[in-house]
């Protein structure tokens, strides 16, 4: 009999479009794998899910953002009896949380951006332009602003907190854009990214044509084990299982800064983490298969 794979995709969080795609993406991978796959569309009544999650074998989470991220969908499953993929509640609120990672990172020796929290209560900003704001936990570049004059600042809260409660503003740092992708605690080829705009935003991330991907990056060998050796410190001490993606600056002076951690990366064809994998050998349908191995 064929293992049942439930795919959770959509949810209510400002990424369901995000989340559809990868979820489409997997479950036609699942299909082709030869497992009964189930797509399972999320919204907020968890209840009206249970019985259809509880006959899969396991659930394959592609639920971007909100509580697909932040550990509350993975608290509920383990409370449920069920299985499922990635990581667990504590390293996905701990990673959703930049500041909280960004702390591990320092604590390990990792260069990151300076950074400071701010509410919407105080709003007294004590870093120097240019910096760049968003919210404290989103995903895919939400509500997040590049200011290079003090003018334009409370444009770009109003902004970043019409996406979460708290927003983070981080030094901007002006280098190459770099990502790794983490399997089983094993560093995957190094993607450089290149947008057509000033950052990566979500223009860039989701219309073809907007962005160019070298991977394996150019680098120097001293520079790429320092990423790989990074990646693989702050996935073990974050408490990341299976996979994830490790986001860095690459600065004009060549050191490496890290930014942030993401336990749920996108997985359609075209994602950075498959594009890694392929330049690894691994077929977007056998990383399906590799995740879903691992997670079980």
């Amino acid at each position: 009999m064929s293992m049942k794979v439930g795919i959770l995709m959509g949810g209510p969080s400002d990424e369901r479009k995000v989340s559809l795609a990868t979820g489409s993406a997997v479950f036609d991978a699942c299909v082709s794998l030869g497992y009964a796959a189930t797509a399972i569309s999320f919204n907020k009544n968890y209840k009206a899910h249970l019985k259809t999650m509880k006959q899969q074998d396991i659930i394959f989470n592609a639920l971007h953002g909100g509580i697909g991220e932040n550990g509350k969908i993975q608290s509920w499953m383990e409370k449920n009896n069920i299985k499922y993929t990635g990581s667990g509640p504590t390293a996905s609120a701990l990673c959703m949380d930049k500041a909280k990672s960004k702390k591990i990172a320092l604590k390990g020796g990792i260069k990151t951006p300076k950074w400071e929290i701010i509410c919407k209560n105080n709003e007294n900003i004590a870093l120097e332009t240019p910096f760049v704001v968003k919210p404290n936990d989103q995903g895919s570049t939400f509500g997040l602003s590049i200011v290079h004059q003090k003018k334009d600042t409370q444009s770009a809260l109003k902004k970043a907190f019409s996406f979460g409660r708290i927003v983070i503003i981080e030094e901007y740092v002006k280098g190459r854009e770099l990502t790794v992708p983490i399997i089983d605690n094993n560093s995957y080829p190094i993607l450089e990214i290149k947008p057509a705009n000033e950052i990566y935003d979500y223009k860039c991330k989701y219309t073809p044509g907007m962005c160019e991907y070298v991977c394996p990056a150019e680098l120097d060998s001293s520079v790429e084990k320092i990423l790989q050796k990074s990646t693989e410190h702050l996935f073990r001490n974050l408490g990341c299982q299976v996979y994830a993606r490790a986001d860095y600056i690459l600065d004009e002076n060549g050191a490496v800064n890290f930014l942030e951690m993401n336990t749920l990366p996108g997985m359609t064809a075209t994602s950075l983490v498959p594009k890694s994998a392929i330049a690894n050998n691994l077929s977007f349908k056998r990383l399906i298969d590799k995740i879903i191995s691992l997670s079980i």
